[in-house]
């Protein structure tokens, strides 16, 4: 059903005091649907709708909702009643929620939490945010090596109704060490009285707390993982990274590389007022306003050129644009490929030599065209002025965003900020210099 049409339906349950109807509606939706329900909702109707939802199907809708929305829910629900939420939340979605409220309410939730989780996820937060041991949750199943399958079943069963993030069975030593892991599927082939140490794989891939939550998300998206495993110095396991979490990941960083890309500063979305988002993208814009007068002094540079050749100032915005735009193109290429590729020299040089490749490709099938339209317009040679001048810049601009992003990525910096728009305003400056050279050089071949 629509959301707009569950919302009316929610509305009328919640007026008519319908709880048994409106419980067995919500028992139907994935907690993303009754989350967006939620959203829907005018926020008279929030507070009824909570008191009609069980403590489980709480627990699911925080964790579908975001920073905000999650903190009107706990405003509205008290210290007590949200603390028996907090209890039954996945670890790290619940480190994320407390990580955003302030320090007195912080030790008041702790404080009202059982000792276990309390103490669970305060381990959490003390991991950096954007580290393994930071997105990790440490809920999770665990196994000795001398116990059989039917041991590991039973102990399977028993913590199938207490964490969702059952996708592998740890092994580990009497010294937690991390040793070995078994899948569903070895369980179910094996005999019930096998040994762990006889089904199990030993080599086991792992990330240690400090791997960078990127680092993190190649190695599950290489493998095909459900999940990895994080341990410590020590080789002791300490939690685990579920794929749903690297799934945010995923799209946090796209996002961030998104706004890089386009020089607009922090997060910038539906909701952001207007003289937040000029505030976040005017510091980018200055700079390229300045950097822009380059291309002013340029002209002037050439104004006897163009006295003689006004034919020129036409091709002009069409260099200029086309030059940005492949140079655009090859950034987003590399920005992406370093997100999803290991680099190394050989693969710097084969992406080098490919870019230089599509940009002489582009640029001949490109100036050709345009040399017929100026011969065409004009004459032979100035169709060859621009012309040429087109293939020299689409392959310049070609090469800049590939190589600017390179370096900066080999001086440890981060390559999104080689963004859209610097390039663009670059390559706007050495096109005009190469198009403008080219015909003062052909001068006598124009007039």
């Amino acid at each position: 059903m629509e959301t707009d049409k569950l919302t009316v339906l929610t509305i009328k349950y919640l007026k008519d005091n319908s709880k048994e109807t409106f419980k067995e509606m919500v028992e139907e939706l994935h907690p993303y649907d009754f989350a967006e329900l939620y959203r829907a909702l005018p926020e008279k109707h929030h507070f009824k709708f909570l008191t009609y939802l069980s403590t489980k199907h709480i627990a699911a809708l925080m964790m579908e909702l975001e920073p905000d929305m999650q903190k009107e829910v706990l405003l509205k629900l008290g210290i007590e009643k949200s603390s028996k939420i907090m209890d039954i939340m996945d670890n790290d979605d619940l480190a994320d929620l407390l990580s955003e409220i302030s320090e007195e309410e912080l030790e008041e939730y702790l404080a009202a939490m059982q000792q276990d989780e309390s103490q669970a996820v305060q381990q959490l937060m003390s991991y950096e945010p954007e580290t393994a041991g930071g997105i990790m949750t440490s809920e999770f199943v665990w196994l000795r090596d001398y116990y059989t399958v039917r041991d590991a079943v039973e102990k399977f069963k028993s913590f199938a109704e207490i964490t969702r993030n059952i996708y592998y069975l740890y092994v580990i030593d009497e010294e937690k060490k991390l040793v070995g892991v078994v899948s569903y599927r070895d369980l179910l082939l094996a005999d019930m009285d096998e040994k762990i140490h006889d089904i199990m794989f030993n080599r086991v891939l792992s990330v240690s707390l400090d791997t960078d939550q990127e680092d993190v998300a190649q190695l599950i998206q290489r493998y095909d993982f459900l999940a990895v495993p994080v341990v410590d110095e020590k080789e002791a396991l300490k939690g685990i990274v579920t794929v749903d979490d690297v799934i945010d990941v995923i799209h946090d960083e796209a996002q961030e590389d998104i706004e890089k890309l386009s020089a607009s500063g922090k997060d910038i979305d539906f909701q952001t007022t207007a003289s937040v988002a000029a505030y976040r993208r005017l510091p980018w814009l200055i700079l390229l306003l300045f950097i822009g007068l380059v291309s002013g002094g340029i002209l002037d540079s050439f104004e006897n050129t163009l006295d003689q050749v006004v034919a020129l100032i036409f091709f002009m915005p069409m260099i200029a644009g086309m030059t940005g735009n492949t140079g655009t193109q090859s950034l987003a290429v590399v920005v992406r490929g370093l997100v999803t590729n290991d680099i190394d020299r050989k693969t710097v040089t084969k992406l080098v030599w490919r870019e230089f490749k599509v940009g002489i490709i582009i640029g001949l099938v490109c100036g050709l065209l345009v040399f017929l339209v100026a011969m065409a317009w004009q004459s032979f040679m100035f169709g060859i002025v621009v012309g040429v001048s087109l293939i020299a810049t689409i392959l310049i601009g070609t090469m800049a965003g590939t190589i600017i992003p390179l370096i900066l990525y080999r001086v440890g910096l981060d390559p999104a900020v080689a963004s859209g728009p610097l390039i663009t305003t670059l390559n706007d400056i050495f096109s005009l210099l190469i198009y403008f050279g080219i015909a003062t050089s052909l001068m006598h071949f124009l007039i």
